[in-house]
């Protein structure tokens, strides 16, 4: 745990360290950590428009004129997370202790080069954090080389994410919500050779195939087999005076491997929780998942929806079938929207373009079910309410409250969270 002053201590030490390193570095155009393919649509000029903000921050710097050999990113999260439970919850999974996390610290080493076959490397190393194993401290998250193949396609290597799931795929840091819900059908991160392509010079798709084995990871390892994953997204309609409006549309395929035992587990939009649903481990071979997702953005204000299926290849236990989903709405009263970045398929951050930021009004709903066949790993809906303060293009500020039934051995329980966030990304 980490207490007030702790917390003011690390944001300030972040942002001196940054300005102390602003001379021979660049800030990130995005939050992505590996290089976009050409230029994203919206973001770069969002970020070229930023004026003086009333919080101090870092103006951003213009995008170099040719490849950066030596990049620095810098993430730092601080939550509070306060429970109020019934007599059924506490049952059900003890008692959730008021606590103060270091969410995240990550620092990132980036660079590329040219030549003629352009690559870039990527390393980062965190504590805790959005993209690691939340039961391990300290990590190393990324470490690839990724290879530019023409103009729009590029191959990497090394320890990356899965192509599944939006909530996976995209800046977790920087989702409308606060905390993801469908963890119990990814993993953070796994060693991988992966190949994006994105469709045709106006960027309207994207295609993402990937072949893990977690026995190529550095250091200890499960050694569960191979990964299989897929992700296409296509941006199906964006209006042409306005690329704040815009449809997304994606769908999503993993094998998950085993060797012999499976488990599937998940807190209830809260890192501090204990897993609210699990199943505990059983005799398994392996589940195919299916992902589907939408955001539909109407400048300020968008709706973005996710559903995870797995069925499960286990028929000692019935080869139970597992699902989860969301549906979340955001709305930025200045006005300010959430950029699509044709590159990736995923839309980024709110950059605000006035003085005092853009506070952002988010709702979200979500169902995640592991009881299924023979196996009761319990099932938790979630109600969010929240309320996000873009103060600048680096800092945010947020204070959500959650409230959670989670349906397990027989009972209904209730949980309500309060979590209080601020956040610096460079």
């Amino acid at each position: 745990m980490i207490r007030t002053h702790q917390l003011r201590s690390l944001a300030s030490g972040a942002a001196l360290l940054a300005t102390a390193l602003a001379g021979p570095l660049r800030a990130q155009a995005t939050e992505s950590l590996a290089e976009p393919i050409g230029t994203a649509s919206g973001d770069a000029s969002l970020l070229d428009r930023v004026g003086a903000y009333a919080v101090p921050d870092m103006k951003p710097e213009t995008a170099p004129a040719k490849p950066d050999p030596f990049r620095i990113s810098l993430v730092i999260l601080g939550d509070h997370t306060s429970f109020w439970q019934d007599s059924t919850s506490v049952a059900q999974v003890g008692r959730q202790d008021n606590q103060w996390e270091l969410r995240a610290a990550r620092l990132s080493f980036l660079g590329a080069f040219d030549g003629a076959i352009p690559v870039s490397y990527q390393i980062s190393g965190e504590y805790k954090g959005f993209d690691g194993d939340p039961d391990t401290t300290w990590q190393l998250t990324d470490l690839s080389l990724t290879f530019t193949l023409g103009q729009r396609t590029k191959l990497t290597a090394g320890k990356t994410k899965e192509t599944f799931a939006y909530e996976m795929v995209g800046d977790a840091a920087n989702l409308p919500a606060v905390e993801r819900v469908l963890s119990p059908f990814f993993v953070s991160r796994n060693t991988d050779l992966r190949l994006t392509h994105v469709w045709g010079p106006q960027k309207r798709g994207t295609l993402s195939l990937g072949l893990y084995n977690d026995a190529w990871d550095i250091g200890p390892a499960a050694e569960r087999g191979w990964d299989y994953s897929a992700r296409v997204t296509a941006l199906a309609w964006v209006d042409a005076a306005d690329d704040s409006r815009y449809l997304h549309l994606g769908a999503a395929a993993r094998h998950v491997a085993s060797k012999g035992t499976m488990r599937f587990r998940g807190r209830p939009g809260s890192n501090v929780a204990d897993n609210f649903v699990d199943t505990g481990n059983f005799a398994g071979d392996g589940a195919l998942q299916l992902g589907l997702e939408a955001m539909l953005a109407l400048g300020p204000v968008s709706v973005q929806g996710e559903h995870v299926s797995a069925q499960v290849d286990a028929p000692t236990v019935g080869n139970p079938a597992f699902t989860g989903w969301y549906v979340t709405g955001s709305w930025v009263l200045t006005g300010d929207h959430r950029p699509y970045d044709r590159n990736v398929g995923y839309a980024r951050r709110v950059v605000p373009q006035g003085r005092w930021g853009a506070p952002e009004l988010v709702a979200r709903y979500s169902d995640v079910d592991l009881s299924d066949g023979q196996i009761d790993g319990g099932r938790f809906r979630r109600t969010d309410l929240g309320i996000n303060w873009w103060a600048t293009h680096r800092w945010k500020a947020g204070l959500h409250w959650g409230h959670v039934w989670l349906d397990r051995f027989g009972a209904e329980g209730e949980t309500d969270t309060l979590l209080a966030r601020i956040q610096w990304v460079y």
